[in-house]
């Protein structure tokens, strides 16, 4: 054993999720949602391993993500609510890009998840799913669960 091989990136392989690896304090991989695209997961965990509430907590939404779209459009339809409220306001100069939706049903096609982060916020156990929305270029909208509730919208979260 080498005097630097303690530094190398640890591993972790999950039988559901993949590979995941620590770096920059978190355990990192990827993770399908509703038979998409695989998007970045981020696990607060140990150095030695990922936490295991938090890996059954990931394994679990990505089986359960599809039970959870209803709740999430109805969330990000919420968070749309004044920039829809602004282009009908204004008819004359309606903004580029800001789609017009009637009701959640609509907001699927305009967001799309980029990032999922579990780890304890305010003291509970998290799952926050961050998007890209057509109608807000500058902010990812964290929808945040807590014993699989939605238990709010964040305006704006790294991503």
């Amino acid at each position: 054993m080498g005097i630097l091989d303690g530094f190398g990136a640890r591993r972790y392989d999950d039988p559901v999720l993949g590979p995941l690896v620590r770096g920059w304090g978190c355990w990192r991989g990827q993770i399908v949602l509703g038979g998409g695209a695989s998007v970045p997961l981020v696990l607060a965990g140990w150095r030695s391993a990922p936490d295991p509430t938090r890996l059954r907590l990931a394994q679990e939404l990505a089986s359960r993500y599809e039970e959870f779209r209803p709740a999430i459009a109805r969330g990000l339809f919420e968070h749309y609510a004044p920039y829809g409220e602004a282009v009908a306001a204004d008819e004359e100069t309606e903004e580029v890009g800001v789609p017009r939706l009637a009701g959640p049903d609509e907001v699927r096609p305009h967001a799309r998840p980029v990032r999922v982060l579990i780890e304890r916020m305010g003291g509970r156990e998290t799952v926050e799913i961050a998007y890209r929305v057509a109608w807000d270029e500058e902010h990812a909208p964290g929808v945040r669960f807590q014993d699989w509730t939605l238990a709010e919208i964040n305006g704006s979260v790294r991503v």
